[in-house]
């Protein structure tokens, strides 16, 4: 059991990437922790009467309303709690703040239940909060669906007509990054999709309804909105809305990722390494990721190797380093060529591509442009894919400094969208 003594916390059975801490803290409330704990200690814990206020996360949010002493009307109809206030006699008091932040996320992200069809993956605490949340919100039809309930995934077929469809699973969560239970192309009349999931920003759901233009959001307005709700009854207050677009933005610029990619000796790393510097952030160079794994250079990967088995060992660096918070990510030239890697890449952050003149590309130490016809040829190949995988396109024509700061403009500007 993880203890931690704070007077107010989250509590879970494994929360070690939690963003609720950050979130208190940003909204100003320093005093508040993560509690990791088995299911035989939650009375212990909630009895401590250090603990003012706690949230309770998976899978607590149904086991701990027998050990509170008053839980509100509508947490006792949703079945499911995620709010836990101690009042001044000691007595427990319970109540559901996650259906405000869904029904938040809901409206944010401009997907209308009204007279919609409804279909929830996962029958846990949230997935209660989900359906309750759905009918308040006007829904026509809620079907709930998961691993071992009266419908399984092998059920799907009979929901093709479903017009939104929420993820309460755990599915796609880091670190099982770009799993998936649901394939957007079973679902035509698809409307809407919400996924509770809040790291990666982007799960292979969501990713799914960007391609396809569906309305989509992810578990972090959700998550910003029942912390705001959870303080304010913690401490007896009101925060405005606005604080929570501003925690959101914040926590957008804090967590997304910066990565360059573009030609050979297009200037990646350096550009790279200078965002890095001016940021603090941590920087990954792929090619160095691919050069420790694999134990030789590049070149010699080539060589020995050949092209096949430094893509694969690409593939598996560049997933690594797509799941990781916050970092300045600078690819290989090539990482374009295979379409697995955009994924990787575009689920917690923006894409730039790095532009040069071909005349001015290095080509020192690179196996696959020795020569200007080999560039030229590599160009042609590659510039619908770098476009392809791009956020943003930026021409290295100017200063290293002046190009860092272009990409950190757009970055700031364009990290929430």
């Amino acid at each position: 059991m993880n203890m931690v003594k704070c007077t107010y916390g989250l509590l879970g059975e494994k929360l070690g990437h939690s963003f609720s801490p950050a979130i208190h803290k940003r909204l100003g409330l320093t005093d508040y922790g993560l509690i990791e704990t088995k299911k035989e200690n939650l009375e212990s814990i909630l009895r401590d009467c250090h603990y003012k206020g706690l949230n309770v996360t998976i899978p607590y949010k149904c086991d701990v309303m027998g050990l509170c002493d008053k839980i509100s009307d509508e947490a006792l109809q949703i079945g499911s709690v995620n709010t836990i206030v101690r009042t001044d006699d000691g007595r427990l008091c319970a109540y559901n703040t996650d259906i405000d932040g869904f029904i938040y996320a809901a409206q944010t992200a401009g997907i209308d239940f009204r007279d919609r069809s409804v279909l929830i993956c996962g029958s846990g605490g949230t997935s209660l909060t989900v359906q309750a949340a759905s009918v308040k919100l006007g829904a026509r039809r809620v079907n709930v669906v998961s691993r071992t309930g009266n419908t399984t995934y092998g059920d799907l077929g009979a929901y093709a007509d479903t017009d939104i469809i929420v993820n309460t699973t755990p599915v796609g969560m880091y670190p099982n990054n770009l799993n998936s239970i649901i394939n957007l192309d079973e679902f035509p009349n698809c409307k809407g999709v919400i996924d509770v999931i809040y790291n990666p920003r982007r799960t292979a759901l969501i990713m799914q309804a960007e391609k396809r233009g569906i309305p989509c959001i992810d578990g972090l307005p959700m998550l910003v909105y029942q912390a705001k709700r959870a303080e304010e009854l913690f401490l007896n207050t009101v925060i405005p809305d606005s604080e929570v677009e501003r925690v959101i933005r914040e926590l957008r610029k804090e967590t997304g990722n910066i990565i360059i990619i573009g030609m050979p000796g297009s200037g990646k790393s350096s550009v790279a390494e200078l965002i890095a510097q001016k940021t603090g952030r941590k920087l990954i160079s792929i090619d160095t990721e691919i050069a420790k794994t694999a134990g030789k250079t590049i070149p010699e990967i080539f060589e020995q190797d050949g092209e096949p088995a430094f893509r694969e060992i690409e593939r598996e660096e560049t997933a690594k380093a797509g799941k990781q918070l916050g970092v300045v990510i600078a690819t290989g030239g090539g990482v374009v060529k295979d379409i697995r890697n955009y994924a990787s890449l575009h689920q917690n952050g923006r894409i730039y591509y790095l532009r040069r003149e071909i005349s001015m590309l290095e080509t020192d130490g690179r196996p696959l442009s020795k020569n200007m016809e080999t560039l030229i040829q590599l160009q042609k190949e590659r510039e619908p894919l770098y476009c392809r995988f791009a956020d943003s396109d930026i021409r290295n024509d100017v200063t290293l400094e002046e190009i860092a700061a272009k990409i950190l403009e757009e970055y700031n500007e364009n990290i929430g969208d």
